[in-house]
């Protein structure tokens, strides 16, 4: 997808800006188009200037220009809010159509709005009010990580088999060990390992190092004297698929829940990225503190890595075992 061709004049700039500028991620970028272009759509079919019947995916947004999102309000706002919660289909590739995005989902196209009008009457300085200045966030549930146990994730390391297993361990060991998001290590290459570390390209380009221990060493130096006997088609990726060029996002996915089959774990309760959180919560649990995982997270605020504090909290347990009712039994003799 190339959001140059599809996108106005307008939202173009705006994409641009963003890539340029902020640094952010083509998925990012990508993910913004997508959220606007929804949002233009619906505004379209509101103000009737395409036929009611008119299916979503063909409304052409092109036109798009400031005076139309000028003439935006909050109303339209709050009315597509209400789209989205009650009449968005929630996957356009599933076979039994839901509806009803998140509310996750629903302040992630939210967030793509306001950060598209600040551009607009902030940065650009093309318009004067912001519409949607005054705009609440729904409210996400609050939820905790889920993350595998320390004899789980040796399981797990222990169940890697197949003809790619030497890169696999090596992943799966840095997902465990390191922390890493599935784009990061997707994105490593030859040229960003060293003796006793990475470096990590993380979100908005940002670069980081991180420090390998002994068994992730082992298991990268595994895979690399493997990979010097392949005909490399991407000679600058570290990991590479079976046609030789880099490995993508999805066969991570992929492998990751056809290993956790093998172990015995449920791969429809965990992930390549509860891989990342068990990472976290392993080190919390042995004495890492919150900024210094922040730092090898590459978590931008601390209130993302303090998530991982509520997991497992050893001064809460230690408060539920003061209580005097701790050792009380029904049957009279505590």
């Amino acid at each position: 997808m190339d959001y140059r061709s599809d996108a106005p004049p307008i939202l173009r700039d705006f994409l641009a800006y963003h890539e340029t500028i902020r640094g952010h991620s083509k998925n990012t970028v990508d993910e913004y188009f997508l959220d606007l272009r929804t949002f233009f759509r619906f505004l379209k079919l509101h103000r009737g200037l395409v036929p009611r019947t008119a299916e979503p995916e063909d409304i052409s947004v092109s036109d798009v220009d400031l005076d139309f999102v000028r003439r935006v309000t909050l109303t339209e706002v709050y009315e597509y809010l209400s789209f989205l919660s009650r009449d968005r289909v929630r996957n356009q590739r599933s076979r039994e159509t839901e509806y009803g995005l998140s509310a996750a989902s629903r302040a992630r196209k939210i967030a793509a709005i306001k950060s598209f009008y600040k551009y607009l009457t902030v940065k650009a300085k093309l318009l004067q009010d912001n519409p949607v200045q005054d705009l609440d966030s729904p409210k996400i549930p609050k939820s905790l990580p889920r993350y595998l146990t320390l004899a789980e994730s040796k399981a797990l390391l222990n169940a890697i088999d197949g003809r790619h297993r030497a890169r696999d361990y090596a992943i799966i060991c840095i997902f465990l060990n390191c922390g890493l998001r599935i784009s990061e290590i997707v994105g490593l290459n030859l040229s960003d390992i060293r003796a006793d570390s990475l470096r990590v390209r993380g979100k908005g380009s940002k670069e980081r190092i991180v420090y390998l221990n002994d068994a992730t060493a082992a298991a990268i130096n595994d895979y690399l004297a493997v990979r010097k006997t392949l005909d490399t088609v991407d000679r600058s990726a570290l990991f590479l698929s079976a046609r030789r060029t880099r490995v993508s996002r999805e066969a991570v996915h992929s492998m990751v829940k056809k290993n956790l089959l093998r172990a015995g774990l449920d791969a429809d309760k965990y992930s390549s990225h509860k891989l990342r959180h068990t990472a976290a919560t392993l080190m919390l649990q042995n004495g890492v503190d919150v900024r210094t995982l922040q730092e090898l997270l590459g978590h931008e605020h601390l209130n993302t890595t303090q998530i991982y504090t509520h997991v497992d909290n050893t001064a809460l347990r230690t408060a539920a075992s003061s209580n005097p009712l701790g050792d009380f039994s029904p049957d009279g003799n505590s």
